[in-house]
């Protein structure tokens, strides 16, 4: 039996799988690590940390298994997108990794768009506007704020292909991850000579670009001796978390849309051909099948927002003596069954690190809205569900003004294993959702990415054919679609009225 490898590089932890070839899970590990946020509106992370949990989760698995290492065809990575890892000559880090939820790079996104003739000229070129997330932007904040540590730099790499170097000493990236730093030519699917002549970054500065089940290096030497894996095995490209969680998910042909509740949410379609959202509101980037693109909406603060409000508030008294034997999400998702939906009128913005679809504002802020004396914990927990469904909804809205439509739609992620939430994004979106029977998302994808690039299936499609089949499946109810349709139309009113304020917010706060 072969067996592949995939991993899912997050912001919260590190997550390593090991499956057979019919898709069955054989072992997992995860291993965490903290977000430093320095200032508001700034994420870094110091890029050991995601190593060292490599390490441990790679040891674990193999351990867990039983497996003999030798029988790992392939590995396959998958990571948070955008995040930018700075090495010098040396390969060592530079300084922490921005990530893709830091926001301080307006002024840059300013200064892209000004370059290239304003930006609707941008869009025509990338594909996509310039956000304050995207890796562009945060090279050319190291070169203007911190130009010491810019004159170091020799590579820039994202979160798993530094894992990738670390694993194998190889520079390497692939298509779909290549994507969101918008340094890239889409429909050649390639490093983009104009961009990166227009903002003065060498292109020897960014790695090789491959297609995401192509092999890019191989396990080394001294990596063997350390982690217990065989020197010589195989790493492919791999992929972004949003195209490695598609691609986990079966999302490989057109007609299908999935939502990804994880600590972001992504509404996610896959197109047969390069387009792209005039007005950027949507991302366009490489999909990691072969020859295909996607387009996505992104909640910068989706399952985020709810763990904040698991680690800040936690559940009630109440809850606790009458669900004794609960606790975490579940307990938290009990009593946000207690509050009717709609929550009595209690609005949610999750606009925890800013927002990217549809509004693209780092400034923008949470809120809670409509509070009154009638609410309680309960109101509370179901309206941070709600307004995370409800920015969803609008990145779905956005697909459908496209001409994107689906009779049903993948729900996967974290907060697709809540019974309540399934049930709120069935009701707010009016339509089917599906889960599936596999629930690894990323780190799935990118085995079996790693099992094309082994050769032992033939490409991404007829891997997800033959192992991933649908599970769950949850109807909207009529009568909370009516009531969820008239608090959007609420919630869809507030940015616009707050949108200034959250501006003066910031400036008050410098």
């Amino acid at each position: 039996m072969d067996y592949l490898i995939g991993f899912d590089i997050g912001t919260t932890s590190t997550r390593c799988i090991l499956i057979d070839t019919n898709g069955k899970l054989i072992a997992s590990a995860t291993s965490d690590y903290q977000m430093d946020t320095p200032r508001p509106g700034w994420a870094e992370q110091d890029p050991d940390n995601w190593w060292e949990a490599t390490v441990i989760t790679i040891k674990e698995v193999i351990e867990k298994s039983e497996v003999n290492p030798s029988g790992i065809s392939a590995i396959g990575l998958s990571g948070q997108m955008h995040g930018s890892v700075f090495l010098d000559k040396e390969g060592k880090v530079i300084r922490p990794a921005l990530l893709w939820c830091d926001q301080r790079t307006q002024p840059q996104c300013d200064s892209i768009y000004e370059t290239f003739g304003g930006e609707e000229e941008f869009i025509k070129l990338s594909y996509n506007k310039a956000l304050t997330g995207f890796t562009a932007p945060k090279i050319l904040w190291l070169r203007e704020v911190e130009p010491d540590s810019y004159k170091k730099v020799d590579k820039v790499l994202l979160p798993k292909d530094y894992i990738r170097y670390k694993l194998s000493g190889t520079f390497a990236t692939e298509v779909s991850d290549a994507s969101g730093t918008i340094l890239m030519d889409i429909a050649k699917r390639s490093w983009s000579d104009k961009i990166l002549e227009g903002l003065s970054i060498e292109k020897d500065m960014l790695p090789p670009i491959y297609e995401s089940s192509k092999i890019t290096s191989h396990i080394s030497e001294e990596i063997a001796k350390i982690t217990g894996l065989t020197a010589g095995t195989p790493i492919v490209g791999g992929a972004g978390d949003q195209a490695g969680g598609a691609v986990g998910s079966g999302i490989v042909e057109e007609g299908i849309i999935s939502d990804c509740l994880g600590t972001s949410g992504v509404v996610f379609a896959h197109s047969d051909k390069p387009s792209y959202d005039k007005k950027g509101r949507l991302h366009c980037f490489c999909h990691a099948a072969e020859g295909a693109w996607h387009l996505m909406g992104v909640t910068l603060a989706a399952a985020g927002s709810y763990k904040w409000y698991h680690d800040t508030f936690g559940t009630s008294s109440e809850a606790l003596k009458a669900y004794p034997d609960l606790s975490g999400y579940e307990l938290l998702d009990k009593q946000a069954e207690e509050a009717v939906p709609g929550s009595e009128g209690l609005i949610f913005l999750p606009y925890l690190s800013g927002e990217r679809t549809p509004y693209a504002d780092p400034y923008a802020r949470g809120v809670f809205f409509g509070l009154s004396y009638i609410h309680n914990q309960s109101h509370f927990v179901r309206s941070v569900l709600e307004g995370i469904s409800y920015s969803q909804y609008d990145c779905l809205n956005l697909m459908k003004d496209l001409g994107i439509t689906s009779n049903k739609v993948v729900l996967f992620g974290g907060g697709a294993r809540s019974k309540l939430w399934r049930q709120i994004i069935s009701d707010i979106f009016d339509t089917r959702i599906v889960t599936l029977n596999v629930e690894e998302g990323p780190s799935y994808g990118a085995a079996i990415l790693a099992g094309v690039g082994a050769g032992i299936y033939k490409n991404v499609k007829e891997a997800t054919k033959k192992i991933i089949r649908e599970d769950i499946e949850i109807d909207p109810i009529a009568e909370d679609t009516s009531k969820y349709a008239k608090y959007y139309k609420v919630y869809q009113s507030l940015y616009g009225s707050l949108k200034g304020d959250f501006e003066k917010l910031d400036l008050a706060g410098r």
